[in-house]
């Protein structure tokens, strides 16, 4: 998109505007648009929730909302004009006969009405419905709603059913907020825009693939939802299949929304069932006791607060995945996932093949591989692992593991590098569905994912323990040196 564009204003309407998500994630990112001049000049947040207050009371709550999670002073003269735009609403959202409140509020022709669902799912037909009969809506309007959307195949057919009857697909955008990130974003210029990528991205050069997405915390008082969920629904199923579909599609036609989605579905469409027939050659559940997290002991999962001791749900999984297409044959894909691990990382490493000759013996007996590493979190970038010549008038040619490293910080200086929810919530607002995700991609994810859930509880095996501020079980380590690799620590 040229930047230059001139776009519609938002009447941006969040629905559990004083919940946490608000609050931590989607509020904050609004503030720094308005600190980087990208909102448009009369858009406004109308901030709906079933609590009493008014917009006085409401600014004031976002305001303390910044000083506890913006991670930098508030610029008082930013902060000045973002508050002239928020606006607040109490709705009770089980009420049909108060979203009428909203038309006194949303203006239809001037600007466009973005509804974001910061609520549970179980609350989405509610919406659908309440705005549906006040009226408010029109073809331009939009709706943005977060995951979960469902737990399983059929809760999520019966979500975007409900969804389908007020709002047509192109109204919808389903968030991954991992799919704003830079990082992500750059694997399309990576392999499409770059020869030696482009025709080096198959069977005959890759060896494997590593996907990790490692998290510090724990449930942080989310016993409830979490257990309910587990690892696998919580971040597999969207996550890092959502990353498993960028480093593996085909070339798309052109950077058209549609065209991209086609690609990333025909991937999740190659994925090769884990049925319970393969399972526990497959997957490695595990679940963290207590440790050391920085220093600091932590507890157990069975030991938070609230916990049933009963529990068998899992903090962590790993897969070995196939993709059963041409370009894929006999590449595996590792992926792992767990709370209370080592430290925050997310990460993807290609490794390629070994040369099937060796001419510095000297150096190694075995040429180690390159690879190519793409740090998504904490710190952005790209790394490439090569061998070198160490630097010496030895009559000897002596070699040494070197790496290219392409940190987005300190390489884009003059670059304002934001996070997955501004750029998300930036192109919800523009109209831009590039970056959302299709009820067909989340409808075959699920399919695969169910099959994965059905064969574990056929298998009925309790998750494998894992101390807290370690990478995992022993098993996540067994699952992939059965293949003689190991993963990228």
């Amino acid at each position: 998109m040229n930047e230059t564009t001139v776009f519609k204003p938002c009447d941006l309407v969040i629905f559990g505007a004083l919940g946490d998500l608000s609050r931590r994630k989607l509020l904050i990112s609004l503030y720094r648009l308005e600190k980087a001049n990208l909102l448009e000049a009369d858009t406004r947040i109308i901030g709906i929730d079933r609590h009493e207050g008014d917009n006085s009371g409401f600014i004031e709550i976002i305001h303390e909302s910044l000083q506890e999670f913006l991670n930098e002073i508030i610029d008082e003269k930013i902060w000045a004009r973002f508050s002239t735009r928020l606006a607040y609403l109490k709705i009770d959202l089980t009420q049909m006969d108060q979203y009428p409140l909203l038309n006194a509020l949303i203006d239809g022709q001037s600007r466009v009405m973005v509804n974001y669902f910061a609520v549970a799912p179980s609350l989405f037909t509610n919406i659908c419905q309440g705005l549906s009969k006040c009226g408010v809506l029109n073809e331009e309007s939009r709706m943005v709603m977060e995951k979960p959307i469902g737990h399983d195949l059929k809760s999520s057919k019966d979500i975007n059913d409900a969804v389908a009857e007020v709002f047509n697909e192109k109204q919808v955008y389903r968030i991954d907020h991992y799919l704003g990130k830079e990082t992500v974003l750059n694997l399309l210029a990576l392999r499409f825009a770059n020869a030696i990528f482009t025709t080096n991205w198959d069977h005959n050069t890759i060896d494997h693939v590593q996907i990790t997405v490692a998290e510090e915390v724990g449930i942080e008082g989310r016993w409830d939802y979490f257990d309910k969920t587990g690892q696998l629904r919580d971040m597999l199923q969207n996550h890092l299949l959502q990353i498993l579909t960028f480093v593996a599609m085909e070339p798309p036609v052109n950077l058209e929304a549609q065209s991209i989605r086609d690609e990333k579905i025909k991937v999740l469409a190659a994925l090769r069932p884990i049925t319970k027939e393969n399972v526990e050659l497959k997957t490695v559940r595990g679940l963290y006791s207590a440790g050391e997290i920085n220093g600091k002991p932590v507890p157990g999962y069975l030991e938070e607060v609230g916990a049933n001791t009963e529990s068998t749900t899992e903090s962590f999984v790993a897969l070995k995945v196939a993709i059963d297409n041409w370009r894929w044959a006999g590449v595996p894909f590792y992926l792992r996932t767990g709370k209370r691990m080592s430290y925050k990382r997310t990460e993807i490493v290609i490794k390629f093949k070994r040369l099937p000759h060796n001419i510095f013996k000297e150096s190694f007996e075995d040429l180690p591989s390159n690879k190519l590493i793409i740090h998504l979190q904490p710190n952005e970038g790209i790394e490439i692992q090569m061998l070198n010549k160490i630097p010496g008038i030895d009559e000897n040619i002596k070699l040494q593991k070197t790496k290219l490293d392409l940190s987005f910080s300190d390489t884009f200086k003059n670059s304002k590098i934001f996070g997955g929810y501004e750029k998300l919530v930036l192109e919800a607002m523009r109209g831009n569905p590039t970056l959302f995700l299709s009820r067909e991609e989340i409808e075959q994810a699920w399919a695969w994912i169910d099959s994965i859930q059905d064969a574990w509880a056929h298998a009925d095996v309790a998750p494998k323990p894992y101390p807290a501020g370690t990478w995992g079980p022993e098993a996540a380590d067994e699952l992939i040196a059965r293949d003689e690799r190991v993963w990228e620590e």
